[in-house]
């Protein structure tokens, strides 16, 4: 099992987006905010994985400690954290395959110490045909 933790207030690519125009074309997109991208960028500070990108079926558990009771999305918190994970090289990719399970996930609250703690363990996956 393998654990990452990230000391940081969790933030969500979701609930965190903006409406951009594309100079060239002038076609409005939507993009991560400066805000989640500086998240992004601090967590790759914390998350230091010398090994191969992990390519085989594991399960990713994540204790999303918030520092206030204000109401958050686990489903948008995983995603950003696993986008994050794939960035850094921790996994090959967020697909199926690699991410089967997120068993065990929560959202808890500390106000004084607010953070992301994960898990990783490989787990045995029968295919099913």
């Amino acid at each position: 099992m393998y654990k990452i933790v990230i000391p940081l207030v969790p933030i969500t690519k979701k609930n965190h987006q903006e409406i951009r125009i594309n100079k060239r074309t002038g076609a409005r997109f939507v993009a991560p905010s400066v805000q989640y991208k500086n998240y992004e960028e601090a967590c790759g500070y914390y998350i230091r994985w010398p090994r191969e990108p992990i390519d085989y079926p594991v399960n990713v558990k994540a204790l999303f400690y918030m520092d206030t009771h204000r109401k958050c999305d686990l489903t948008n918190l995983n995603e950003a954290l696993h986008d994050i994970l794939v960035k850094y090289k921790v996994l090959k990719d967020d697909n199926y395959k690699i991410i089967a399970s997120t068993d065990g996930s929560r959202v808890l609250y500390d106000r004084e110490n607010p953070r992301t703690e994960v898990y990783i363990e490989r787990v045995n996956v029968e295919e099913v045909s």
